[in-house]
């Protein structure tokens, strides 16, 4: 597989770790789901205690719809593996965890002439499928869907380190926008920004940041998942990759949604940018694996590949 290939899996990957909430953690909502952001201070700022229980509801009503519409454009920047910028729409679905998107942009197409227009990518019993285009499928028998089994490939590591970031990821996959407000809740910095219109609907605007350490500490769903040292390290090596912290803006809507999040990755190479639209909540997130005889296995080519080289 080529290497421009090989850049596009990267970027399809770390779309989907944005979009599905990574970063994400479990929390409690308080119950309110009556609660509505614009009855709060509409023209002012909220105190401590309105904005916990206008997040908090946010977070039980969003988590309780589990789908919804997304779209969403990141921007990374050029420091970053020659940076871009992508664009993506489709579907979204928490639990279970699923997703159907389409995305573009120059991030996907950057040193490849020949790469797709878009990619639609598609999430599904814990395998990421992508459409790798038709030039790729006639490299591989017509087939043109790859596969990514992330049980599979934790499975082959044999590593035990490896084996749990996987386990880990794919927990974190099957999260929610909502899971950013919990996080959100944990920031020190959390401030009400005010009554805003986004899409054409009255919102109540938030934001805040958080350091990696701080991260962590609010994501509920790594406690008991490493010891003090593996923690420390884990830390250590999100550094070295240049990530600083979080910056995170939600816009919830009439309805305790969030109809837009800003998410802000701070790094060495400079800011990646995600902005989402979310609409549609609990629409039915209806996603299909693409057909096996148009889809190859990530590990068995890996396997071949692998084969031909002891051959050799």
């Amino acid at each position: 597989m080529a290497m421009a290939a090989w850049k596009r899996v990267g970027v399809c990957l770390t779309a989907a770790a944005v979009v599905a909430g990574v970063a994400g953690c479990s929390g409690d909502g308080d119950g309110d789901g009556k609660k509505k952001a614009a009855d709060s201070a509409q023209s002012g700022v909220q105190t401590q205690n309105e904005m916990t229980k206008v997040l908090q509801a946010a977070f039980k009503k969003t988590s309780e719809a589990k789908s919804s519409k997304v779209r969403m454009t990141m921007t990374m920047p050029a420091g970053l593996d020659g940076g871009g910028t992508m664009e993506m729409s489709g579907v979204q679905g928490w639990d279970p965890a699923v997703m159907d998107v389409t995305m573009k942009g120059s991030a996907l197409t950057a040193g490849d002439p020949d790469a797709p227009e878009q990619i639609r990518m598609i999430m599904l019993d814990s395998a990421m499928y992508m459409d790798m285009g038709a030039e790729q499928a006639a490299e591989m028998d017509g087939k043109r869907w790859m596969k990514m089994d992330f049980g599979a490939i934790a499975e082959a590591s044999g590593d035990p380190e490896i084996q749990k970031q996987m386990t880990g990821g794919m927990e974190n996959m099957n999260q929610d926008p909502a899971q950013q407000l919990a996080l959100l809740l944990e920031s020190k910095s959390l401030k009400h920004v005010g009554p805003e219109k986004v899409d054409g609907v009255q919102t109540q605007h938030y934001k805040g940041t958080l350091t990696i350490e701080e991260m962590l500490d609010a994501n509920k769903g790594l406690e008991g998942a490493f010891t003090d040292e593996e923690r420390e390290q884990l830390v250590a090596n999100m550094k070295k990759t240049g990530l600083k912290g979080y910056d995170t803006e939600i816009w919830v809507n009439e309805d305790n949604y969030p109809a837009k999040m800003v998410v802000g990755m701070q790094m060495d190479q400079g800011t990646m940018n995600m902005t989402a639209h979310y609409s549609d909540y609990g629409a039915a997130a209806e996603v299909e694996a693409p057909p096996a005889k148009d889809t190859f296995d990530f590990m068995e080519m890996m396997k071949e590949l692998e084969d031909l080289g002891a051959g050799a």
